[in-house]
């Protein structure tokens, strides 16, 4: 018995006796090097491989032997016959075939232009023949014969050949066919009358080949959008075809008419039979053409009926396809992408708000004005954003396209390839946002995958999903400023509303034909914006180069009214907010500053010389006290006219000076001036690291209990992936999780509310549905290292559902940071929580909430909430969070309120004119007391234009810390601070003391609210009313400003007697009638009534938990306060008592020197050791 046969490598067996080998030279086949298909003998036993080539066979895999043969064998898809290769090119191949389409329809083309011509020279009048041998003879020449037997010939050749090629068993189905009846109609008596001459001139219906001609149209339009690999060709198809159907009954009744006609007295020429055909089909029917016999008229019938039938059908499928087209939105030209500029917005689901702020936003610039932006949405286009999009101002540059990012077919739809920009927006209404981020995310690939040259501009929502799209240009994360905006709201009074003002765009010019002046500032103000240009190239800051910062800014704003806020080195991507003075700018400097129009839109006029010509002293005008240099700001976009009084100014014209006595006793000294290089003895930093020992030595042991222990350092743990590193404030020792319930006691500390802590400071409450990773951007800039350590808030999470470990983890390590679970809508957690003790409370809006049939409904609980609170505790400030802007005409809701009603009006206008900050006059919003995320959508839209507007506001609010970069923070002017009188002489004292560079004011006023219509002093209905009485309003103004002005030159008269003064010269100089004064008691009698009433039922539900009631005091409200905030007011604005001045200062650690860090306390060493340990523990 033989042993079995072992299968050695394929390079040492017998070749075989034969080899295969099929040739095709129209298809190329698929070639496999076969090295071994040999048979060995059964006899013989296969050797094994030499141990020397074994291990370097597996290595080199194919590997052959001396005396290997190979065999070559190709293997083919299709048989290697004629009728397959002439299938092949006839039918199957597209090229081919399409050639041999394009002639068969230039053949049936040219069989009725030979038709036509035929009838151009046959004359029925020569011979006399009988009507009908009129219609079945015709005359036809010997050589017009000939082309068209030889076209008939090749035309029944190529049907025959393809009715053989398409044969598939029935040949029956091939003969009926429409297309080879006509053919066989037309072409076989040409052929016949080869063979029998007397039927030459027998009329044959060649104009049918028009039919032909059609059908052969659609299979070249198949075929080569099959070359061309086009897809979305149905409705050009379509349309192809209904045109070719009417010019097909069209010619076929001309035709027809014509040839029958013949046998009637009066014939008719090709062309009135052509006028007849189309009046007729288009049911006008003049009747001045008419068929006269009866053969002639059934033909028309017959047409009639065809054309009742078929046309139907054809306009019934071109509709259908039109609307599905619209449905889907078509494509985007390819032409138009290559000449013209275009964005791609991509979107889960498309709402009318959402469109309408990416659009104000977006063509708000003038550059932007020729694009065009083209929408992709998987859903189908809501009804109001259809109607939105054919207004003719965005029907001609908006294009909505029904489709999915995910699909490279939709995004090839999108000229995705060629778009400028391409914005990926997430859903923030979806119930489940972290789903909503994995979309965006998605998308977000897909886009860079098929276009990767194309930038991106991805707003994401949660942080710790944030570093999966850090490819992207530009990337707005929702929470991260969400939180960090709400935290900044709580120790500077409406950075919500101030970053709100910045990002947008505005003409300035809101509120301006009111007669109440708060609003005709504000609105002017709010038109301010950040720009930037190379300090080269600027007029506003070319002179100084080689100067300090500070030098710079002080002396731009004084001269122009523009406020420099930070810079950027040419070697250097970071920006800087306020370097300092050590700064020295430079010429290839980029600076931001913020003003009403970039200095491009701006006309400088210089009247030096005219000064000169009337013999007046250009310095002496400089220093006049009585006027600044540019006493009013740049109002309007465009070209702005500037009047520079003097260009140059001397250097002591820095220094304003003050009488330096008075009646009393000597004034404060004089404001120092801004020098150009920085002097170190004259500003000296403030080393905020420092500060820890002196305040240990000079606090009070009370208060060396709450904060004596505070050490600074980086947070060791970050929840998340990609959080910027902050220096803060932190406990040496992180504290255990028990202790940060403020509810419930532990062992290490018994206290189970607010008051037992005994908080120095105000609280500060977050209530939100859960702990997400944003929350640690609320703590981070709250316990930042340069806020003072006396004047940290303790704060309070009020959570619907307790935070989990990693959280807890993350907050541990700063101090005063605790939480409790529990709802704003419960009094009893609220009491428990410390509310009485609070400054602030933040509601956050909630995700469940998202859920509302009605999406303007998702605020609905959270508003009656707040409403609820504010009656309760009408001392307390309330920040709250809107998923819709357009709902914030329900906070602090007073339904008898006349201003507020008048306010609603005065937006409606503003609206109406189509102004992107119509809401900017509500006064929770002016306030800073409520805002929505959604405005920060414009952030994310202007920094197509302005790529630095994403960096300048995370610095602004803290989200990253820049080396040498400053901060926002807040000063609150005092009545020993009203000495200084004006904005302007403000800006010189921070810049010459602390280096610090003022932005704007938030300023408070007083307000009487009243009830009747009589009393309300906004009256937006009549416009024309209001500019009359504008100069009136003027002059009140300008009489108050200058008794303002003259009682500060008394520092016996108290400011807030001149406040007073103001508010009551505000009001109408009518006297309120008895009825109103009735009305007003009784509603001030029924408020009374009605707040005694909460009052008592908080104290009861305080009294029910053991709490004190002494904190709660019911009568100090806000409620006759109106607020607003001024982003770069002019110098000449005179400051007022309580006015909060927001300044940027420098960055303390920016020029310290290094070891000075050596002086840190022991426990801030160990804490920064400890950070490292416990930084791997992030949880994503």
């Amino acid at each position: 018995m033989n042993p079995p046969r072992r299968s050695s490598s394929s390079h040492d067996v017998r070749p075989s006796t034969e080899s295969m080998q099929m040739n095709n030279s129209s298809n190329s086949g698929v070639i496999l090097d076969i090295s071994a298909l040999k048979m060995a003998e059964v006899d013989s036993e296969v050797p094994p491989l030499p141990p020397r080539y074994r291990f370097r066979d597996l290595l080199l895999g194919d590997q052959t032997f001396p005396n290997d043969d190979r065999v070559q064998v190709e293997f083919y898809v299709n048989e290697n016959t004629l009728k397959e290769r002439l299938k092949l090119f006839f039918i199957k191949n597209q090229r081919s075939s399409l050639r041999i389409r394009l002639f068969n329809f230039s053949l049936k083309i040219l069989t009725c232009v030979l038709y036509i011509v035929r009838v151009c020279l046959d004359d029925p009048k020569e011979v006399n023949y009988n009507p009908w041998d009129l219609i079945f003879w015709v005359q036809r020449r010997e050589s017009l014969w000939a082309i068209q037997v030889t076209v008939a010939l090749i035309g029944f050749l190529e049907t025959m050949l393809i009715t053989y090629l398409s044969y598939k068993g029935n040949i029956w189905e091939q003969i009926f066919k429409i297309c080879f009846i006509l053919e066989m109609i037309n072409t076989v008596p040409f052929i016949i009358t080869i063979f029998w001459c007397p039927l030459r001139n027998i009329f044959v219906p060649v104009f049918l080949n028009c039919w032909l001609a059609k059908g052969a149209l659609e299979n070249m339009i198949n075929d080569f959008h099959r070359a061309i690999q086009r897809t979305h060709s149905a409705m050009f198809n379509q349309v192809v075809i209904l045109i070719c159907t009417l010019l097909c009954l069209v010619f076929t009744g001309a035709c027809g008419i014509q040839h029958l006609e013949r046998g009637a007295e009066n014939t008719l020429s090709i062309f009135d039979a052509l006028y007849f055909c189309i009046v007729t089909f288009s049911t006008v029917g003049y009747g001045d053409v008419t068929p006269k016999i009866w053969p002639s008229q059934l033909l028309v019938v017959i047409l009639i009926c065809v054309a009742l039938v078929v046309l139907p059908l054809q306009f019934e499928e071109l509709a259908y396809l039109w609307m599905e087209r619209q449905k889907l939105g078509g494509n985007y030209s390819r032409h138009r992408a290559q000449t013209e500029k275009h964005v791609v917005l991509c979107v889960s689901s498309l709402k009318i708000d959402l469109l309408m702020d990416f659009l104000n936003e977006f063509y708000a610039h003038p550059r932007l004005q020729d694009y065009y932006v083209v929408i992709l949405c998987p859903t189908d286009i809501d009804i109001q954003v259809r109607r939105i999009l054919q207004i003719p101002l965005w029907s001609q540059r908006v294009i909505y396209l029904q489709g999915s990012a995910l699909k490279d077919q939709d995004l090839m739809r999108a000229k995705m390839d060629d778009a400028e920009a391409c914005f990926i927006l997430s859903s923030r209404n979806e119930v489940d946002r972290t789903a909503a981020d994995h979309q965006t995310i998605l998308r977000a690939w897909a886009a860079k995958d098929f276009a990767p040259n194309c930038p991106l501009y991805v707003q994401i929502l949660k942080p710790e999903n944030k570093f999966h799209v850090k490819f992207a240009d530009h990337v707005v994360c929702e929470e991260e400023f969400k939180y960090a905006m709400l935290a900044l709201n709580c120790v500077c009074p409406a950075t919500s509303t101030l970053v709100t003002l910045l990002v947008h765009t505005s003409r300035g010019q809101e509120g301006q034909l009111s007669p109440e002046n708060w609003q005709k500032m504000y609105g002017r103000c709010s038109g301010n914006e950040v720009y930037h240009i190379r300090l080269c190239d600027s007029k506003f800051f070319g002179e100084y180069d080689g100067k300090s910062f500070t030098y710079a800014s002080f002396h731009a704003h004084k001269k122009y009214g523009v406020c420099l806020i930070g810079v950027k080195r040419e070697d250097n991507k970071s920006i800087l907010l306020n370097p300092g003075p050590r700064h020295i700018m430079a010429a290839a400097d980029t600076c931001y500053y913020i003003n009403i129009t970039k200095e491009e839109n701006s006309a400088f006029i210089f009247k030096q010389e005219e000064k000169h010509s009337k013999g007046l002293s250009v310095s002496g005008l400089y220093d006049a006290p009585s006027r600044l240099p540019v006493h009013s700001i740049i109002a309007s976009m465009g070209t702005v006219a500037i009047d520079l009084q003097n260009p140059d100014p001397p250097e002591e014209s820095s220094k304003l000076t003050l009488p330096t006595e008075n009646g009393d006793g000597s004034r404060r000294p004089s404001i120092a001036p801004v020098l150009e290089i920085a002097d170190s003895s004259a500003i000296l930093p403030c080393d905020l690291l420092s500060d820890q020992s002196e305040d240990e030595t000079n606090q009070s042991d009370e208060e060396g209990s709450v904060g004596s222990d505070f050490v600074k350092g980086y947070p060791p743990n970050s929840p998340y992936i990609g959080s910027s590193p902050t220096l803060c404030h932190l406990l040496p020792q992180k504290a255990p999780f028990c202790c940060l319930r403020l509810d419930r006691g532990c062992t290490h500390s018994s206290f189970v509310d607010a008051k037992a802590y005994g908080f120095k400071n105000k609280l500060i409450i977050v209530s939100a549905e859960m702990a997400g990773n944003g929350l640690y951007n609320f703590i981070v800039p709250l316990r930042a290292y340069y806020r003072p350590r006396k004047e940290l808030n303790p704060i309070v999470l009020l959570l619907d559902n307790a935070p989990d470990n990693h959280f807890l983890e993350a907050i541990c390590c700063f101090p005063m940071v605790y939480f409790m679970a529990g709802t704003i809508d419960n009094l009893d957690n609220l009491l428990q929580c410390g509310i009485i003790y609070a400054d602030n409370l933040v509601v956050v809006d909630k995700e469940s909430t998202m859920c509302a049939e009605e999406d303007y409904m998702a605020d609905a609980k959270t508003i009656v909430n707040v409403q609820t609170m504010f009656r309760l505790f009408p001392s307390l400030s309330i920040i709250t969070e809107l998923t819709h802007p357009s709902n914030m005409r329900f906070m602090q809701f007073r339904a008898k309120d006349c201003y507020s009603l008048a306010l609603s009006k005065l937006e409606k206008v503003e609206r109406d004119k189509g102004s992107n900050l119509a809401f900017m006059f509500r006064l929770p919003f002016a306030a800073g007391r409520v805002f929505s995320i959604s405005m920060l959508d414009t952030l994310l839209y202007q920094s197509f234009v302005k790529d630095y507007m994403i960096g300048i506001a995370r610095l602004l609010l803290g989200l990253d810390t820049t080396p040498g970069s400053g901060y926002l923070c807040v000063m609150k002017i005092t009545e020993e601070d009203l000495w200084i009188r004006t904005y302007g002489r403000l800006f010189q004292k921070l810049c010459s003391s602390s280096a610090e560079i003022p932005i704007g004011l938030y300023r408070t006023e007083s307000h009487m609210f009243s009830t009747s219509e009589s009393q309300v002093s906004i009256n937006v209905e009549h416009g024309e009313e209001q500019r009359d009485r504008r100069d009136i309003w003027k002059e009140k103004v300008a009489h108050r400003n200058s008794t303002t002005s003259d009682q500060s030159e008394h520092p016996l008269l108290r400011k807030k007697s001149m406040q007073w003064a103001r508010r009551l010269s505000r009001k109408s100089a009518k006297p309120p009638s008895r009825t109103e004064r009735i009305s007003q008691q009784r509603l001030n009698l029924y408020r009374r009534s009605e707040r005694q009433e909460l009052s008592e039922l908080v104290k009861n539900r305080m009294k029910h938990l053991g709490l004190p009631t002494v904190g709660y005091d019911e009568m100090n409200d806000h409620q006759n306060t109106l607020s607003y905030v001024l982003i770069n007011p002019p110098p000449d604005t005179v400051l007022e008592l309580n006015d909060i001045v927001y300044i940027i200062r420098s960055d303390p650690l920016a020029h310290m020197p290094e070891d000075s860090q050596v002086g840190q306390p022991r426990g801030a060493r160990n804490q920064q050791e400890f950070g490292t340990e416990t930084r791997d523990e992030t949880h994503l």
